[in-house]
């Protein structure tokens, strides 16, 4: 059955999960604040900034107005950086009377209240205004999905007929969809693995090689996994396609912006002028403040994660920061510790 979606967020990732809303027979509506952006997706049928050398669908739409966008709308994606999604889902909860479904594809944890998406999205938008809140996540660069490569990727909900409604809406014959009810790990492992991609691109900004790469990702999924776990998550999530698998595709290519400015900080660049030039929000470099302060909070270690915000926050040199893990106390591997 055909249905109405509201994307929001004319980003790489926004733009591309429209297009195969779009390709599986559905009506796909992209918001976004900027004008001329907007302009050029309905006269070009192009989104140059964030997919250069994509033409999109004749049936994609774009609007500056909101309102025009969730009208009426089965279903809401958000596809926005972090910091704007409760801004934003306060404005649609004035706007919406028909209870959509509510998903979400950003990655990242609000900063002071540490909160998950899902949860930010579930206090402004009252239940009674909505159906459930699913989350789409895991290894998927835009520049990827928008070519057809193949790709999978998780909806996960503690309703498992919502997750079902998702995976129905996007799957096909190069995109295909699992479920999963583990809100909380697929959620933690979408936005953490940001943090560890940016240890992995200054692994390789610093000149190291693949075993640098294999401990960083490796022990990083450790970390991941123990918060994880501390908040509620099933452990088997960390081993599937919004752990190992987003980690893994996040921490290795240079289409990954968390990967790439990590790679600068390691040639010695200043974070500010990375950020300024990259473009785009590097969800990552929020997300380490706001994991590292719930860590403390929950007593959780997570050596490389407190690293990286001692990089990014604190000024210290990165090849300093990289030699103190390493000479940190000898610890047993399957504790997790």
């Amino acid at each position: 059955m055909k249905q109405k979606i509201a994307v929001l967020g004319p980003g790489s990732w926004g733009t591309a999960l429209a297009q195969v809303l779009v390709e599986n027979g559905h009506e796909a509506i992209l918001w976004g604040k900027n004008p001329e952006q907007v302009i050029e997706i309905n006269q070009q049928r192009t989104n140059h900034r964030y997919l250069p050398d994509l033409t999109l669908p004749e049936g994609l739409k774009a609007t500056t107005s909101l309102a025009e966008a969730v009208n009426d709308a089965d279903a809401i994606l958000f596809v926005i950086p972090t910091k704007a999604i409760r801004e934003v889902a306060h404005e649609v909860a004035t706007m919406i009377s028909n209870k959509p479904y509510i998903i979400h594809a950003s990655k990242g944890l609000e900063q002071q209240s540490h909160k998950r998406i899902s949860e930010v999205l579930a206090e402004e938008i009252p239940v009674e205004k909505r159906k459930d809140i699913i989350v789409l996540s895991g290894p998927s660069h835009a520049e990827e999905v928008a070519v057809h490569d193949i790709t999978t990727i998780t909806a996960a909900s503690v309703s498992l007929e919502a997750a079902k409604y998702v995976q129905t809406l996007f799957m096909n014959d190069y995109f295909r969809i699992y479920t999963n009810d583990d809100v909380i790990g697929v959620e933690l492992g979408a936005a953490l693995k940001n943090i560890i991609a940016l240890g992995a691109g200054a692994m390789v900004g610093l000149g190291f090689g693949d075993n640098a790469k294999a401990a960083i990702m490796t022990r990083g999924l450790a970390e991941i996994s123990r918060l994880g776990v501390a908040l509620g998550a099933n452990p088997l999530t960390f081993i599937g396609l919004s752990g190992v698998g987003d980690l893994i595709v996040t921490c290795t290519s240079i289409h990954s912006r968390n990967w790439r400015t990590g790679q600068l900080l390691g040639q010695g660049k200043k974070l500010d002028e990375i950020l300024e030039n990259m473009g785009m929000i590097v969800e990552g470099v929020s997300t380490t403040k706001a994991a590292l302060e719930l860590a403390q909070q929950l007593g959780v270690e997570m050596p490389i994660t407190e690293a990286i915000y001692r990089v990014l926050y604190e000024g210290q040199d990165i090849k300093v920061a990289a030699k103190e893990i390493m000479l940190r106390d000898g610890r047993v591997e399957n504790e997790f510790s």
